[in-house]
């Protein structure tokens, strides 16, 4: 989506903070809000790719600045979001995007690490950064935060027992922090993407080309998503168009949970 076709100033004066913003849907999301007008704080545990998704903002003439972040750790996640009040003085949006992969296991053959640590990053880590968002959001007068599950929080996908647990748990998480908090002026939603061309796809796609065939094949309409496609979810649920969204989960997946 190109910048003549977005609104360009929606997010003027504003911040929003992201997570997961080294690439992928983060890295897109980040530099759709800096055209869009807002400064951005941008957080990951990709030391290298958050600081070059920080300076290609900056090259354009937006504010962004990056903290290293394991989602994972309260302190880490509490010092991040602090850095925007504490940097721009406010903050206004959220976009909880950090995540991770891992090799399919069915649930007896799990290894009881990689169930914890996905779940300390996908739920927790979404859990973590709603309970420092939310307070410098209140204390700016209200916003939006929108939390990426995924079509895998709406069905269930074999050997994938702990990232469809993951993604569930942030749907009803979302749910009910939307009915806490939505009448103090703060909405809460979540988006469900399908499969999008991100460097993680490319690279297991890379390792076994086949399986490009077989993606596309999951989404009725025929493609995987781009990255900016899901981003731009994630900006509506933020904007003012949204105004009456909340506690939804928004399918973003070329039709896979439609099936």
């Amino acid at each position: 989506m190109s910048k003549s076709a977005s609104n360009t100033d929606e997010f003027e004066g504003r911040v929003a903070f992201v997570s997961g913003a080294a690439s992928g849907i983060g890295r897109a999301a980040s530099r759709l809000f800096a055209e869009r007008g807002a400064r951005l704080v941008l957080a990951d545990l990709d030391h290298e790719g958050g600081e070059s998704a920080a300076e290609a903002i900056r090259a354009t003439g937006a504010e962004a600045v990056f903290v290293e972040t394991d989602v994972a750790e309260g302190e880490a996640v509490a010092r991040a979001v602090a850095t925007a009040t504490e940097r721009f003085g406010r903050l206004d949006y959220a976009y909880n995007n950090a995540g991770l992969s891992g090799p399919p296991n069915f649930v007896s053959e799990m290894p009881e690490a990689q169930w914890r640590r996905t779940i300390d990053v996908m739920l927790t880590g979404v859990f973590l950064c709603m309970k420092y968002e939310i307070p410098a959001i209140l204390a700016s007068g209200g916003g939006a935060i929108v939390n990426c599950a995924s079509g895998a929080g709406l069905i269930g996908f074999p050997g994938q027992s702990a990232y469809v647990a993951s993604k569930h748990g942030v749907i009803g998480l979302t749910r009910a922090a939307a009915l806490e908090y939505g009448s103090q002026g703060i909405r809460v939603n979540s988006i469900c993407p399908g499969t999008a061309r991100t460097a993680m796809v490319e690279d297991v796609v890379r390792e076994t080309p086949a399986l490009q065939q077989e993606l596309e094949g999951l989404h009725p309409i025929g493609r995987i998503a781009e990255p900016e496609e899901i981003a731009e979810a994630a900006l509506w649920l933020c904007s003012e168009r949204s105004s009456f969204v909340l506690g939804t989960a928004l399918s973003v997946d070329g039709g896979y949970v439609a099936q």
